[in-house]
């Protein structure tokens, strides 16, 4: 069977959009059953098609039946999160103002709600070949909200986006969803058509900052510029006290080495850059620690050429040391821990403090807090930053800086794995995301949204959402006060 990718001509590109311009006619006049039930009915058939899949994807990336088989659950966990999502109804986050004639000036009916932008763009990723590829979370939210979804497939595994997208579609049309609700479309000339076409009406992007703001700045350029989501580099800063490192530094070494070579270091959530006191357990634990369970083949060719070209630009760096691992040659990327005092990372923040894809991580030695604040001031935005502290650590002021730079603060932890959940942010400042937005977790549903206001609306053309008997029994904020049927 061969892996290759096909391209999809410009002629069938604009029929995919009409269709899908269509199927958008149909589904936002669809009822919030109605969606959930064509999204869990995809759930369904992929889980039905596990063994099929994960036997496709195992070959293309090479990642391991059991990752894969992880990953083909928390997909369709998510398609029925978003099912869950839709039935309760805050999603459309429904305002009623009431009129009032005595408020100064006069306040009229108005009645808001989100509705639906129309057919979304989304560019899968390399590294989550089910959750953040053609049932990943951008199409999981846009379906649910009632947008069609146009994927343009990746290439590093072309045969398992084209199964996927089969039994998924075959999945919506028996569950009664409108022709044209997803489609797939391969090759660089439609990735860029695609986001250029006049139909579509919101892009979502996973993968590199070049690749991603080259899609941004053709989103914006548009006749009709359009939103774009899109999450790029992210180096996930970590920082370890002095106390911390001393009361269990062997531990917090044995989690950083599991946390940066997890999938071969292929996470958007990986621990880049680690801030540890100088001479740290840490650093010594790392440098006898055996890294061999991180080496394996990354999943494209580009990959590896940008792993093997970051990593040399590392230890390029004058004072760089390299801690453990090395840095590899031919189709297998090796683990790789190099350390560096925080005033020579400060001064190379160009070359040591951006994001390398795969096995590597930097250690900076931090003598005290006017180093680390330097040294984080350096730091790009990123999806996550995470705090080692003990009891007896002041760490407010590291958190507030922190929460200025990333979208998620853990504690404790380490960044790899997300879980979909209500409360989940994946997302933060620039590079590490475009938006605000989350692109994980059920308010990703908010990006394929915008808001409308009825205005002193006959109550025979408000949606159902808006009407003052609430039939849908949502929640809803009248007059102020959050109104939650049942409670």
């Amino acid at each position: 069977m061969t892996t290759t990718a096909t391209e999809t001509g410009l002629d069938e590109l604009d029929a995919i959009l009409a269709r899908a311009r269509s199927a958008f006619d149909v589904a936002r006049h669809a009822s919030d059953e109605e969606r959930a039930g064509w999204i869990e009915r995809v759930a369904a058939d992929v889980d039905a098609a596990v063994d099929e899949l994960v036997a496709v994807a195992d070959e293309e990336t090479h990642l391991g039946p059991v990752r894969l088989r992880g990953e083909v659950a928390r997909t369709t966990g998510q398609l029925r999160l978003f099912a869950r999502v839709v039935r309760e109804g805050s999603y459309l986050e429904v305002i009623v103002d009431h009129a009032d004639a005595s408020a100064t000036p006069p306040r009229p009916d108005l009645r808001r709600m989100l509705v639906p932008l129309g057919p979304v763009a989304v560019y899968a990723a390399s590294n989550f070949p089910f959750a953040f590829s053609v049932l990943g979370g951008d199409t999981a939210s846009a379906l649910a909200v009632g947008c069609p979804v146009v994927v343009k497939a990746h290439p590093g595994h072309p045969r398992l986006s084209r199964r996927t997208a089969e039994i998924a579609t075959t999945a919506l049309r028996e569950a009664g969803a409108p022709e044209g609700y997803l489609a797939l479309v391969e090759g660089y000339d439609a990735g860029i058509a695609l986001i250029e076409h006049p139909l579509v009406a919101a892009a979502s992007f996973t993968g590199s900052v070049a690749g991603g703001r080259a899609l941004f700045d053709r989103a914006a350029a548009r006749p009709d510029p359009i939103p774009f989501f899109g999450e790029l580099g992210s180096v996930n800063p970590v920082v370890v006290t002095p106390a911390a490192d001393s009361a269990r530094g062997a531990e917090l070494a044995a989690g950083l080495a599991a946390s940066f070579t997890s999938g071969f270091g292929q996470f958007c959530t990986k621990p880049g850059v680690v801030f540890v006191p100088p001479a740290s357990t840490i650093e010594r634990e790392l440098a006898e620690a055996p890294l061999e369970a991180g080496r394996g083949p990354l999943l494209t060719d580009s990959i590896l050429r940008g792993y093997l070209a970051g990593t040399r630009r590392l230890v390029g760096v004058p004072d760089v040391d390299v801690v453990a691992g090395g840095l590899g040659e031919g189709p297998e990327a090796a683990p790789l821990v190099v350390a560096v005092d925080a005033p020579t990372a400060a001064e190379h923040a160009g070359e040591l403090l951006e994001e390398v894809f795969g096995p590597v991580t930097l250690l900076v030695r931090y003598r005290d807090g006017a180093e680390l604040a330097s040294t984080l001031e350096r730091i790009r935005g990123s999806l996550t930053a995470t705090v080692h502290a003990e009891p007896e650590d002041d760490v407010r002021e590291l958190v507030d800086r922190l929460t200025r730079l990333a979208g998620r603060v853990l504690f404790s932890g380490w960044p790899t794995g997300v879980a979909v959940t209500w409360a989940q942010h994946h997302g933060g400042p620039w590079p590490s995301t475009t938006s605000q937005h989350t692109s994980v977790g059920t308010t990703a549903a908010r990006r394929f949204q915008r808001p409308v206001v009825y205005q002193d609306a006959p109550a025979a053309v408000l949606p159902a959402a808006l009407r003052e008997d609430n039939p849908l029994g949502i929640p809803r904020r009248v007059d102020g006060v959050l109104e939650i049927p049942g409670v």
